[in-house]
């Protein structure tokens, strides 16, 4: 398996938790899913450059409000996005996924922004900003697209690796003119949520490593690094729909607290060194990584009187 041991382990410990809580209080739980209806929105239109900010995303949504100063086509990616999400959503109870799902999906991202190209396959070359990678000629996209929808519909093998190859191959297959980021990342949280899985959230504050990653796939033919990261935004979902839908409220200390509370003392230093690695069991919130005390205590456990 691609994951990490430490972070997989972390990740069945707390998805085996996520499941006692079933059925889950649905009050709660429509309240984090519009929560998470304006991250995802707002942090996967982000890296593609869209300029409104969390808050602006959130005004729009909510509010039906125009921003001054931004664009229509800005405006539309987030209303765009956020239908885009209701499909995803539709399609979470179907027997499988077929490829009309995947078109119509990406011909709601571009609805009113791209009209003759949305829900349509490129019919040319494209060329993926700030790398070197062509993808491949645009009569042998339907056919490599096959091998996605085989594995959208696969149940072999570990769910958070498959959906971490499904957006690679997407990716690499670059089979749409625009919007291809947006639609492989809800392809990723589909597979993810039909798996009993919450969805996730790529990160604005982390699209550097985000395409690094990516782009150590490609170059490797190997999934690792990409699919850790994948397992690294898995747990830091788990942790917030535990946190949310769970009996007792966690409280999460800055690394710089936890290195205080630390009875290994460690340092803020090696405690940020660690969540980047995914060995210890931190969560990202935004630009800052945070740590339950029990989540350091039980590392500190396994780890007693090492790495000081």
């Amino acid at each position: 398996m691609a994951i990490d041991a430490s972070i997989y382990g972390r990740i069945t410990r707390k998805r085996e938790a996520l499941d006692k809580l079933r059925p889950f209080n649905q009050g709660a739980l429509h309240k984090l899913q519009e929560t998470f209806r304006v991250d995802l929105t707002y942090n996967s239109n982000a890296i593609e450059g869209n300029s409104l900010s969390l808050s602006e995303t959130k005004l729009v949504l909510e509010e039906g409000i125009t921003v001054g100063g931004k664009t229509l086509k800005e405006h539309l990616e987030v209303t765009n996005h956020s239908k885009a999400i209701d499909f995803v959503q539709s399609l979470m109870s179907k027997p499988e996924i077929k490829e009309v799902d995947v078109l119509n999906l990406h011909a709601i991202i571009l609805d009113r922004i791209d009209p003759q190209n949305a829900g349509y396959y490129r019919m040319g070359a494209v060329r993926i900003s700030g790398t070197d990678y062509a993808p491949p000629n645009a009569a042998k996209v339907p056919i490599l697209m096959q091998e996605v929808y085989r594995m959208l519909n696969t149940r072999e093998g570990e769910p958070v690796e498959t959906a971490a190859k499904i957006h690679q191959k997407f990716v690499d297959i670059h089979p749409f003119i625009d919007g291809n980021g947006r639609t492989a990342r809800l392809l990723l949280n589909l597979y993810l949520m039909r798996n009993g899985y919450p969805p996730v959230i790529i990160l604005r504050a982390e699209r550097k490593k985000y395409i690094r990653t990516i782009m150590q796939a490609r170059l490797e033919n190997e999934i690792t690094h990409f699919a850790n990261f994948v397992a690294k935004a898995v747990e830091r979902s788990l942790d917030i729909y535990l946190d949310s839908l769970g009996t007792e409220s966690k409280e999460y200390l800055t690394l710089g607290e936890a290195a205080k509370i630390s009875r290994n003392k460690y340092s803020g230093e090696y405690l940020s060194l660690l969540a980047r690695n995914g060995k210890i069991g931190a969560v990202k919130f935004g630009r800052n990584w945070k740590i339950t005390e029990e989540a350091l205590e039980e590392y500190e456990k396994e780890h007693e009187n090492m790495g000081k």
